[in-house]
């Protein structure tokens, strides 16, 4: 959606998130928080619980003196691990194979690809598993899409129907990643925030 700047000036956004019977709301003034938290308390029976600290399994992290708010998994993570019995696995930094190595061939040679480096990059790594399930013969769709280093989405699920080869099986999971980078993409810019999305 485009405001017009003239009309813009002076007032800034509120982000209402709500789902079920929890909500958050984001705002760069406090001020404006607090007359939307009157005005909804008006209306309607509610529960100010303060500053989020959780909110859909996801922990609320805040670093104030550095200005910045992370999300964290953490706990459904070690559940998962621990449902099935890895709670005491080593863990690795990056999921790729120990046999690869990065070299400087990999950097950015020019100082357009420096420039086109340094902006917001979302990247996606999608996969599949050919007829992974033994029982039904279906293929494992997998991806993980990541902004600055951080996962912000992430998704593995076996297909809904059975593929005749790798190949459609690698298709199928690129085009539930394809979606899922559209759905982003379009939520930053509803944000007002500009990405480029690269899928590997």
């Amino acid at each position: 959606m485009k405001i017009n700047q003239s009309y813009a000036q002076g007032y800034s956004f509120i982000y209402v998130v709500l789902y079920v019977d929890d909500m958050l709301i984001a705002a760069k003034k406090k001020y404006d928080i607090q007359k939307l938290k009157g005005l909804l308390s008006a209306e309607f029976e509610m529960k100010d619980l303060g500053a989020a600290r959780k909110i859909l399994g996801m922990e609320i992290i805040r670093d104030r003196e550095r200005r910045k708010l992370f999300l964290s998994r953490r706990s459904y993570i070690q559940m998962v691990l621990a449902r099935f019995g890895m709670s005491s696995s080593k863990t690795i930094d990056t999921p790729s194979a120990a046999n690869i190595h990065l070299t400087a061939m990999f950097a950015p040679q020019s100082e357009e690809e420096k420039e086109y480096m340094s902006r917001c990059l979302v990247t996606c790594y999608s996969d599949s598993d050919y007829a992974g399930d033994v029982d039904t013969r279906r293929s494992m769709t997998g991806y993980v899409f990541t902004l600055g280093g951080s996962v912000v989405s992430c998704k593995a699920t076996l297909q809904p129907t059975v593929t005749l080869s790798t190949t459609e099986a690698e298709y199928m999971a690129l085009t539930e990643a394809a979606k899922e980078g559209i759905w982003l993409k379009g939520l930053n810019l509803n944000l007002n925030y500009a990405i480029t999305v690269t899928v590997l």
